[in-house]
This record gives C-alpha cells, sequence and structure tokens, in this order.
C-alpha cells in the first residue's frame, strides 16, 4: 500500500485533479492523447516504484489534460507480463489509478483474429476474456481497501457500457464488433494449433495485454470498457509470418477510426 500511494501522491501532484476516467492505450494507438488539452506529461521513470515500459510503440508516459472539459488520464505504454514483470507489477499502475480515485477504466489493445469474421482493421468490443494461466495479480495478500478477497467476474466489461459504446458506433457509422479476448503471456505469437484451441474454446482474438490490468480493475470495483484493434490474422488462418511491425502499423491505420469512437463514447458516457 506504501508504494501506490507513494506512486499516486506523485502522480497526483503533478495532474492536480482527479480524472474522472482512466485509459490504457495500446501498441499503435497512443496518438489519442494528442486530443487533449491542457496537458501535463510523467514519464514512467519520473514515478516512484512505477515499472518501465520496455516495448516499441509504448512510449512510457502518463498524459493528463481535458478533452471537452472532461479530465482524463492517459497511460501512452503499458507493462506485460513477458517483459519479465510479475503480474502484480503489470498491475501496479491500476492500483495507482484507484488510489487516485478513478472510478471508469478504458483499455485498448491491438490483438490477433482467430476467427475469420474479424479482419485486420476491425474495432471489437471485449464482451468477456478467458484466461488459462494460473497466475493472477491478485495472488498473495489481499488489499481489502480495494475489494473482497474473492471478487466477482461476471461482468468485467461493464454491460451498461458496452451497450452505450455500441450505440455511440451507430451514431457514427462505425462497425464495432462484439467479441471474447483470449489471453496469452506471449511474447511469442500463437501457433496455428493454439489458434485453432482459441477460437474453439469461444475466443475470437488472442492478445497479450489487458486481462491482468482488468481483473484488479474489477477487484476496484471500476466500469470498465475494452477496445480491441485487430491487428492480423492469427498463424493458420493467415500463412504471413508475423511482426511487431506490423502490429503496430494496423494501429496506426484505424487511429482515426478508434480516435472518432472513444471521443463519442467518453461524450456520452460523461454525460
Amino acid at each position: 500500500m506504501e508504494t501506490f500511494q507513494e506512486a499516486a501522491n506523485h502522480i497526483a501532484s503533478i495532474i492536480q485533479c482527479v480524472p474522472r476516467f482512466g485509459i490504457i492505450l495500446g501498441s499503435g494507438l497512443g496518438s489519442f492523447a494528442d486530443l487533449l488539452t491542457d496537458r501535463v506529461e510523467l514519464a514512467y521513470h519520473d514515478i516512484p516504484h512505477f515499472p518501465l515500459s520496455t516495448v516499441e510503440g509504448h512510449e512510457g508516459k502518463i498524459v493528463a489534460g481535458l478533452l471537452n472539459n472532461i479530465p482524463i488520464l492517459i497511460m501512452q505504454g503499458r507493462l506485460h507480463y513477458y517483459e519479465g514483470y510479475s503480474m502484480e507489477q503489470v498491475a501496479f499502475p491500476i492500483r495507482c489509478l484507484l488510489q487516485l480515485g478513478i472510478k471508469n477504466l478504458i483499455v485498448t489493445n491491438a490483438s490477433g483474429s482467430v476467427d475469420t469474421n474479424f479482419q485486420p482493421g476491425d474495432l471489437m468490443l471485449i464482451r468477456d476474456h478467458i484466461k488459462l494461466i494460473g497466475d493472477s495479480p491478485l495472488r498473495g495478500p489481499n488489499f481489502d481497501k480495494f475489494g473482497p478477497r474473492f471478487n466477482d467476474m461476471s461482468d468485467p466489461y461493464t454491460k451498461e457500457i458496452r451497450t452505450l459504446a455500441l450505440q455511440c458506433a451507430a451514431d457514427l457509422e462505425i462497425e464495432l464488433k462484439e467479441g471474447v479476448y483470449f489471453y496469452m503471456t506471449g511474447p511469442s505469437y500463437e501457433t496455428a494449433s493454439e489458434v485453432r484451441a482459441a477460437n474453439i474454446l469461444g475466443g475470437n482474438a488472442v492478445g497479450m495485454s489487458t486481462v491482468p490490468e482488468v481483473i484488479v480493475a474489477a477487484h476496484g470495483d471500476m466500469k470498465i470498457l475494452g477496445i480491441s484493434c485487430i491487428s492480423n490474422l492469427g498463424t493458420g488462418i493467415s500463412t504471413k509470418s508475423l511482426s511487431h511491425k506490423e502490429v503496430v502499423e494496423a494501429g496506426l491505420k484505424v487511429q482515426e477510426k478508434f480516435s472518432r469512437l472513444l471521443k463519442h463514447i467518453l461524450a456520452n458516457w460523461a454525460g
């Protein structure tokens, strides 16, 4: 708790307000932060105890400011288990957001399709996720201040916010598909057999992030919205070799559509 508090206190001293929303931007989607006015920026390495993002396409800084007078905190870049961090470290930023008093979280990512109905360039509203990895960011002593020892996961991606997001997409005539995100730890991309298995088990897209953050946010009773940018077809569906460059480039291609949708969702969510 002391480390969360110290990190949150430092962030609060810089941004000097309680944001209504926390947003985590995935690979290639970081430019959404440029839309904020009255911006202040804070590098992860300047925040006490804050782990550093080491992946291309993840700048590793907090940007806080206003979007249509709504105070927002954006994480440009996230932490991943495959970087060598523990699950607890991956979810450390979410604990800081909770300590700051942020109640609403938007998580975004780039993911690979394991379902031919989801094609590169599509935006997928995350309805639910599948995590078959044994480790958990809630393993160890429970932080009763944030939530119960055994927390409910029946609606981690808040249904009322998903309904709002679908309506916002319809307003803008943007196709927003809804699906299940299958979590893998990486950093290797999935084999063709793993892609088939993920789809058989109910997944529509697969990725290496987001789920540890959502588990901790749900434990802290945040309202959560998740959006995936489908960056590529999974191995076996496509015969192409996969690369992180392709993932980042796919995010860049949907930036305009993604930004319009997210702005509209925020305006309506904020009321």
